[in-house]
């Protein structure tokens, strides 16, 4: 398994859609939050009528050969913060922080009788350094893991992560205040030991009936690792294939939806000096961006300008 691989996708999952070009935090459209798989309080969510999620669910099969198979869970998110005090930059500007809740060594046979749970709480406070505070609010969430044995050898595990934050009253002033309350970008990483997971978009015929019947809500799981690997899964808001692959011509992400390399690369090179000072001076992700641009070889950015894939043969699971 080429770890890093994985936590390049699975990074990419967790910071799509975190700031849009130009990367200034001035710009209106970086003022108002819109990442991939929120999850937010549950009050928050009920009042909303449906239109927001407090809870995600995934649901997978696992194909062991004789022995019970192991299962490691890591649930990540984003932990949003406000800035309260700043020098250089517009008020307002939401950062991320990155969570990560972990389950370890749950095996298959033991949570197909007694499910697994994992509550977590992230504490609120400030935090500061020289220039800036930062004001982070209390995030209380469940994972829950269980499995179920289909056949000799199958299992359909579910993961489910839930938001339980709760207010004194009971409700939430506004989108903004529950925002601060919420799991941002929420993804989860299932790794099986000792058996392998069946592919949720191309099964084997003899699986196609029970992958049919698993739902997944509000996220979907893909293999993730090297071609022809099935001991790893990431389940992500955002809808990917099995095996997705980062580019190879692309420099680092640019976190921005539907992103083109290339054409942002050339926009953040045109930028005035001033907006170069607000971008540098703002979030710490947008100074690696335009620090990594100024910094771009001539045949890096060539690199961009097209790229001719060979097709690949779809993998076939054996049966």
């Amino acid at each position: 398994m080429n770890a890093n691989l994985v936590d390049d996708i699975a990074n990419a999952v967790l910071y799509e859609g975190y700031m849009l070009y130009p990367y200034r935090l001035s710009a209106v459209k970086n003022r108002q939050r819109w990442n991939f798989g929120v999850l937010y309080p549950r009050a928050f969510a009920d009042s909303q009528q449906g239109a927001d999620r407090w809870s995600m669910q995934t649901e997978c099969l696992v194909r062991t050969a004789g022995s019970d198979g192991t299962v490691h869970v890591r649930v990540r998110f984003l932990q949003l913060m406000e800035r309260s005090v700043e020098e250089q930059a517009p008020q307002g500007w939401q950062e991320g922080k990155e969570r990560e809740v972990s389950i370890h060594g749950l095996h298959l046979s033991a949570i197909t009788f007694q499910p697994a749970e994992r509550q977590f709480q992230f504490a609120g406070g400030f935090e500061s350094d020289e220039s800036i505070s930062r004001r982070v609010s209390q995030i209380d969430g469940v994972v829950n893991v269980e499995a179920q044995e289909l056949e000799n050898g199958l299992f359909r595990v579910l993961i489910q992560v839930l938001n339980t934050r709760e207010t004194s009253d009971g409700s939430f002033s506004s989108r903004e205040q529950a925002l601060m309350q919420s799991l941002a970008s929420a993804h989860t990483i299932v790794e099986v030991e000792g058996g392998e997971f069946i592919s949720m978009i191309d099964p084997p015929e003899r699986y196609g009936e029970a992958v049919a019947q698993c739902k997944n809500l509000g996220t979907w799981p893909v293999l993730v690792g090297e071609p022809g690997e099935r001991n790893m899964m990431l389940s992500s808001p955002i809808i990917l294939y099995d095996y997705p692959q980062i580019a190879p011509e692309s420099a680092g992400a640019l976190f921005d939806g539907t992103e083109i390399d290339e054409i942002l690369t050339l926009r953040i090179m045109t930028l005035t000096d001033e907006e170069k000072v607000e971008m540098r001076h703002g979030d710490e992700h947008a100074r690696q961006i335009l620090e990594r641009t100024e910094l771009m070889p001539p045949e890096q950015l060539m690199k961009m300008h097209g790229a001719l894939r060979r097709f690949r043969r779809a993998v076939q699971e054996t049966p």
